[in-house]
């Protein structure tokens, strides 16, 4: 008697997977909507190609965001050419300041209990 309860119970259980597998599947693929999905771009988006090939006759200051005439914008990027690169360039105290706090959390991986 109890044998067949327990195989009445773990036939029951697979028969409502089943069935509820089958229900979740019907409703996924027949009772909701499908939206329609398309694989190309709105006909009206250009192609980057094309969007290349302009040539731009208005332009922003890259500093102000101010409206920039050709000319304007061409003797701001001579100017930034011709200055020189200091972009990267650190004092070595501040240096040796990032190398000891890269120092310090390498250290407190390992030992975690230091300040």
């Amino acid at each position: 008697m109890v044998s067949e309860l327990g195989s009445w119970s773990y036939w029951g259980l697979r028969w409502m997977v089943r069935v509820s597998a089958t229900v979740s599947t019907f409703i996924g693929f027949v009772l909701l909507p499908a939206e329609r999905v398309t694989a190309l771009p709105p006909p009206e988006d250009l192609p980057e190609e094309v969007l290349r090939t302009e040539i731009i006759l208005d332009a922003r200051s890259p500093i102000t965001g101010e409206p920039l005439t050709p000319q304007e914008y061409a003797e701001l990027q001579a100017q930034f050419e011709a200055a020189p690169n200091t972009l990267g360039r650190v004092s070595p105290e501040v240096r040796r300041i990032v190398g000891l706090l890269r120092l310090r959390r390498a250290l407190r991986t390992i030992f975690p209990f230091i300040p």
